[in-house]
C-alpha cells in the first residue's frame, strides 16, 4: 500500500483530494495537513511514499518545502497540486524532482492518471534491484505527455486506455456497458465510450445494440 500525505491549506480542496485518493486502489491517506510545520513534523515521525503538495500556503511556499526535502535527502516523491500556471514555477518544480504537476482545477481522471503512473513506477522500482533499458524506457514514456498518445488517434491517452482494458480483462465480463466500466473506474461515461469505440475498431471487442420498448438503444460489448 502506497502511503500518501496531502499538504493543502484549503479544507474543502483537502477533502476533495482525499476523496479522490480513496477511489484509487493501492493508495492510503496517512496524513492530511494544512501547513508545512505539521508536514515536517509528520515526515519526522513516519515518512510517506508520496506527498500531494500545494504551492501557495499561508505565509509559506510549497516549492521551498520541496527544496527542503531534497536538501535533507528525504526519500519521498512529490506531486505538485496548484493553480500556478507559470512556466518558471513548473520548471523549478521538475528541477527539484517533482514527478507530476496538476493545475487546479483538474479532473478526477487526470488525478487518477498521475497516481497510477506513480504507482506503476513505484512498484517496478520496489521489486527490482536492476531494470532493463526497454522497461525503463516504457516507464519514462508513460510519464511523458508527448509519448502517451503515440499509438493512438489524437485525443486518446495511453494510460487511460490501459486502465480500461485492464479492467475488462481482470473482471472477465461476458458482456459489459460503458456505464459499468465508468462507475468501476471513476472515469466519465462519455470518455469510456470513446475508448470502447476505439477498441472496437481495433477488433478487440464487439458491440451489440439492444433496443428496448422505450428510450434510446443500449450498447453492450464483449471481448472477441
Amino acid at each position: 500500500m502506497i502511503e500518501v500525505m496531502i499538504v493543502e491549506d484549503d479544507p474543502m480542496v483537502r477533502d476533495i483530494n482525499a476523496k479522490f485518493l480513496a477511489r484509487i486502489d493501492g493508495f492510503k491517506l496517512c496524513a492530511a495537513v494544512a501547513n508545512l510545520e505539521n508536514a515536517r513534523k509528520y515526515i519526522a515521525i513516519k515518512k510517506p511514499d508520496l506527498i500531494l503538495l500545494d504551492v501557495y500556503l499561508p505565509k509559506e511556499n510549497g516549492i521551498d518545502f520541496l527544496k527542503w526535502i531534497r536538501e535533507k535527502n528525504i526519500d519521498v516523491d512529490i506531486i505538485l497540486i496548484t493553480a500556478d500556471k507559470s512556466i518558471d514555477r513548473i520548471q523549478e518544480s521538475f528541477r527539484y524532482g517533482a514527478v507530476d504537476y496538476l493545475i487546479k482545477p483538474f479532473s478526477f481522471e487526470r488525478f487518477k492518471e498521475a497516481l497510477l503512473q506513480f504507482k506503476s513506477r513505484h512498484e517496478k522500482f520496489k521489486k527490482n534491484e536492476e531494470i532493463e533499458q526497454q522497461d525503463l524506457d516504457q516507464l519514462i514514456a508513460n510519464t511523458n505527455p508527448t509519448n502517451q498518445e503515440e499509438d493512438f488517434a489524437k485525443g486518446f491517452n495511453k494510460y487511460t486506455y490501459q486502465s480500461i482494458w485492464a479492467e475488462i480483462e481482470k473482471s472477465n465480463y461476458r458482456e459489459f456497458t460503458a456505464d459499468v466500466l465508468a462507475e468501476k473506474l471513476g472515469i466519465a461515461r462519455v470518455t469510456v465510450r470513446r475508448y470502447l469505440e476505439h477498441m472496437e475498431k481495433e477488433k478487440k471487442i464487439k458491440k451489440q445494440v439492444e433496443y428496448g420498448k422505450v428510450g434510446r438503444p443500449q450498447y453492450k460489448y464483449h471481448k472477441i
